[in-house]
């Protein structure tokens, strides 16, 4: 199979989206299909990368960023799937990749790839606490109408997680199909707990190791709800000893600084010096709390649940797909409050299970966290194993394409 991928915002620079992009290349290659990826670029020109072949094409930059570029020219965009001849092209996103491709007279099957959903991102996460999600659903329904006529340029609409695909059929958006992302297992695991790197921690922040280590791990941005996650860790403080890590950064960590150092037990790392740290921190602390709702997948949500650590999370976004009782506790999205009984009544539930538990049990992993690393083993997807899953369903619909 011939796969091309309009890809708006692939980039040497980026992060998530190149990291995704090149284990396409890659494991595509490996399994015998021909992936080419159409990028913004500063030239034109073709690049053999990872088994596979990224055609560059030359575009402005994106003001706001100058380490992406906008994929802005559809005539070389067209001009250049007529050359290739793809089996199957994906618009990756809802703007100028899914348009591009949307609009191609081409006769290769077509994918919509929803991996941002804007009405939860921006409306969902400015209004729905004033309003009401229902209303703001109401009043976002010329984005959403905008959607649905994209998607009929579609033959299948791919999301990352179940909770993301049943929203998107609620809305009328052409076969929705759920094919979630994968996780590097043996990246992130309980084999990383350090009980020193968990004490070292608690001793920073002044805390004893009878205290809770909590840890949340998101980009700072309004969409990410870091304060509700601050006011909630805030007022669960008042009522047991914990202190809380934050990793991440970006355009509001100024805000975030200014918050957090008001409130007693949090540390802020702007980057963790390397993944390898990030996974130790993972393995290493109590509790994962969350507190975005606007996720169309929840990486890094999986990536605690690899590493052995029990969550809260909150109702909406795909993150709440992870949210088995056995090891999540849930709350409203938004609410601090409900945030805060949420941290207490997880925390309670390890203690409460722990105590039950044999000397041997103790030996090993909590109730809590044996149950997140079931649940990982046999729901979470391995990188290889998510694109076994959309290299067969890709097949699938070129074969019904041509029969």
């Amino acid at each position: 199979m011939k796969l091309a991928d309009v890809a708006e915002f692939y980039t040497d620079q980026g992060g998530g989206v190149k990291t995704y992009i090149n284990q396409k290349l890659e494991l595509g290659s490996q399994a015998g299909h021909e992936v080419i990826i159409l990028a913004p670029g500063k030239e034109n020109w073709t690049e053999k990368r990872h088994g596979g072949t990224i055609e560059w094409i030359k575009s402005p930059p994106l003001p706001p960023d100058p380490r992406y570029r906008v994929l802005w020219n559809k005539k070389e965009v067209h001009r250049r799937l007529f050359q290739l001849q793809p089996d199957l092209v994906e618009g990756s996103s809802l703007w100028t990749g899914g348009h591009f491709v949307g609009s191609w007279p081409g006769n290769a099957v077509k994918t919509m790839i929803y991996h941002q959903d804007p009405v939860a991102v921006y409306p969902e996460t400015f209004f729905a606490a004033s309003v009401g999600y229902d209303q703001v659903n109401r009043l976002s329904k010329p984005i959403w109408s905008y959607i649905r006529r994209l998607s009929e340029r579609f033959d299948a609409t791919i999301t990352s997680g179940e909770w993301l695909r049943q929203r998107l059929a609620e809305q009328g958006i052409r076969r929705p199909v759920a094919i979630p992302f994968g996780i590097d297992k043996t990246f992130f695991s309980a084999r990383n707990r350090d009980e020193q790197l968990r004490k070292q921690w608690l001793e920073r922040m002044g805390l004893d190791e009878q205290a809770s280590l909590l840890l949340s791990v998101s980009r700072h941005h309004p969409e990410k709800r870091i304060g509700t996650i601050l006011d909630g860790f805030a007022e669960a403080s008042n009522v047991r000893r914990m202190g809380l890590i934050l990793v991440g950064n970006g355009p509001i960590e100024s805000w975030v600084k200014r918050k957090a150092v008001r409130i007693p037990n949090v540390r802020l790392i702007s980057k963790t010096e390397s993944r390898e740290e990030l996974a130790r921190l993972m393995a290493s602390s109590d509790l994962f709390v969350h507190g975005s709702a606007s996720e169309t997948f929840g990486l890094v949500v999986a990536e605690a649940l690899c590493s052995g650590l029990p969550i809260v999370v909150p109702d909406r976004g795909g993150a709440v797909d992870f949210a088995s009782p056995a090891f999540a506790n849930v709350y409203p999205a938004g609410d601090s409050g409900r945030l805060s009984e949420s941290i207490l009544e997880a925390l309670e539930s390890q203690e409460t299970l722990e105590s039950q538990e044999t000397l041997a049990d103790q030996e090993n992993r909590s109730k809590r966290s044996n149950a997140a690393l079931k649940f990982a083993a046999s729901q979470i997807s391995t990188v290889e194993e998510h694109f076994e899953k959309l290299f067969t369903f890709y097949s699938e619909l070129v074969q019904e394409a041509g029969s």
